[in-house]
């Protein structure tokens, strides 16, 4: 087999605009499209490159492990970035080999303070590599302030923020036009050195060049807590007297910044490296059905994950990536799934085990915790993230029925006896809490839910409003309310989820639909028999 083609393949400052044409014929044309981000899993390369996108491709996000923050890493900062960048390139390799052309993003130009060239070093002698340079944040800066860069027989000079600040006022006091990237958190040196070389009254600030969001200053009137890492300092040609200088410029627009408006023109160990790796489980929580419910935290986990692992329609609902090896299994099988799931990470693997909604709601998180406290996994690494779960769903379509104490029961008897879920509705309702009953019907399991209606009533008012929500968040939602009394148990599966309410839980018909909401508030005495009625 033939292997794919690695392209770097740079997106510009910001503006989708000023993507090159080459640029964008690649990334419409790539099996593959690999991105970076920070931990919140929000990729500026990934939003420029949006609309050259197609249906169909595989993106691989590119997690950096840390940032700003501090590691426990035994390499330190450097380690854990070498680390990642090596895991990284041993995703995209998997992909090359497999003869899948891959476009890796990079915001401005590939080759210029970008990630991408942390990957190139590692896979260019290996693959056909080809670089597609983009306009730098620099360019896009230049444009913004509308001065000229260099002129004549000046000389640019670019310098990282990062820099101590003796050698960043050293280098300011030579002379010429500026750049300095990498601002953020390094801000407040930068400008230190500005003013240590007396040039800080020619310094310029732009933030997030070429896009809606870009803001263009005197440099000196900045408030270091509003910069970004997306800025930077510039000090323009001095050739062009007649432009005003920052100190001269016009009053700020607002706020003390001018605001430009956008240009409108123009253990085991990776096969590819070599590299040791520990493995992991991850179980994610992928919410009730929409994929706008899964939170960046999971998206991460699952584009990082070798392994996905879980019951069979939840794991189809994880986006396609040929990399990644998927384990369907039946939803009655939750501890050997576990134990699958754990075996694979003590052999180096990244394992997502997927449950819906929320992992620690009546899911997968304790059953592979239960399984991991057995001595013989005590190194493996267990984390959970969390899910929108099936009642935050539900309650959010039809208004705020969980607005005060309410609780969550399952009525399936698989796992614990009928006589134990009936005196916990019986106490739920006896407390006028309002309920969320999970799991109240299956295809054999058909008597619970009736059963669970009938000591409903014991304590509850027949008036008493109850929200039947089925198949939240997928092709066939509906969502409706109800009285207890006017319940029908043959009407609800296993797809289905109800919130009884308490004896304040109100129905109001609104111009815009029906609203069901429980007040905050909660009287002295209250007589948990006499429920609103549904007008």
């Amino acid at each position: 087999m033939t292997a794919g083609r690695l392209w770097g393949v740079g997106v510009g400052p910001g503006d989708p605009e000023l993507v090159t044409v080459k640029a964008a014929r690649l990334i419409a044309a790539a099996d593959v499209v690999a991105f970076h981000s920070a931990r919140h899993g929000r990729s500026v390369a990934r939003g420029i490159a949006g609309p050259y996108l197609r249906a169909g491709q595989i993106e691989e996000l590119l997690v950096y492990p840390v940032t700003t923050e501090n590691t426990d890493h035994p390499g330190g900062y450097a380690g854990a970035m070498d680390d990642f960048y090596a895991a990284a390139a041993a995703r995209l390799a998997a992909h090359l080999d497999a003869g899948r052309d891959v476009v890796v993003l990079a915001e401005g130009d590939p080759l210029f303070y970008g990630s991408y060239m942390h990957l190139h070093k590692r896979l260019a002698d290996r693959y056909a590599t080809e670089v597609v340079p983009g306009v730098t944040s620099v360019a896009g800066a230049a444009a913004a302030v509308g001065r000229p860069l260099v002129e004549r027989d000046e000389a640019l000079t670019v310098l990282p923020g990062t820099l101590p600040v003796a050698d960043l006022t050293a280098r300011l006091a030579a002379g010429g036009p500026v750049a300095v990237m990498k601002l953020g958190r390094t801000f407040g040196a930068v400008r230190q050195a500005l003013a240590d070389a007396g040039r800080l009254d020619e310094a310029w600030y732009v933030e997030r060049a070429s896009t809606d969001r870009q803001r263009v200053a005197p440099l000196a009137g900045v408030d270091p807590d509003t910069v970004p890492y997306f800025s930077l300092a510039l000090l323009p040609s001095a050739l062009s007297p007649l432009l005003a200088t920052p100190a001269e410029a016009a009053t700020p627009a607002r706020d003390g910044v001018m605001t430009a408006a956008p240009a409108t023109t123009g253990p085991a160990a990776s096969p590819a490296t070599g590299v040791e790796r520990r493995g992991e489980v991850v179980v994610v929580g992928l919410g009730p059905g929409d994929r706008d419910w899964l939170t960046p935290q999971a998206q991460t986990a699952l584009a990082r994950a070798d392994d996905l692992v879980g019951y069979g329609p939840y794991v189809a609902r994880a986006p396609a990536n040929p990399r990644q090896r998927r384990h369907s299994s039946d939803n009655q099988v939750e501890s050997e799934r576990a134990e699958f799931a754990l075996d694979l990470a003590s052999r180096g693997r990244r394992v997502a085990v997927v449950s819906s909604g929320d992992p620690g709601v009546f899911a997968m998180a304790s059953a592979v915790l239960e399984v991991a406290a057995e001595a013989r996994w005590k190194d493996v690494p267990v984390r959970v993230l969390p899910g929108i779960t099936a009642a935050q769903a539900v309650a959010s379509r039809i208004g705020a029925p969980l607005g005060h104490d309410f609780c969550v029961v399952s009525l399936s008897d698989r796992l614990k006896p009928w006589e134990v879920i009936a005196g916990r509705l019986s106490a739920a309702a006896g407390a006028d809490l309002v309920i969320a009953l999970y799991n109240p019907a299956s295809s054999v399991r058909k008597t619970q839910i009736v059963r669970a209606k009938e000591l409903l009533l014991e304590h509850r008012a027949p008036s008493t409003p109850v929200v039947v929500g089925r198949d939240v968040g997928g092709p066939t939602e509906s969502v409706r309310v109800v009285t207890l009394a006017e319940l029908d148990p043959a009407t609800v599966d296993m797809r289905t989820l109800l919130i009884i309410g308490s004896s304040q839980t109100r129905v109001e018909r609104r111009g815009d639909g029906e609203v069901v909401f429980t007040p905050r508030r909660y009287p002295a005495q209250s007589d948990v028999r006499n429920g609103p009625e549904i007008s």
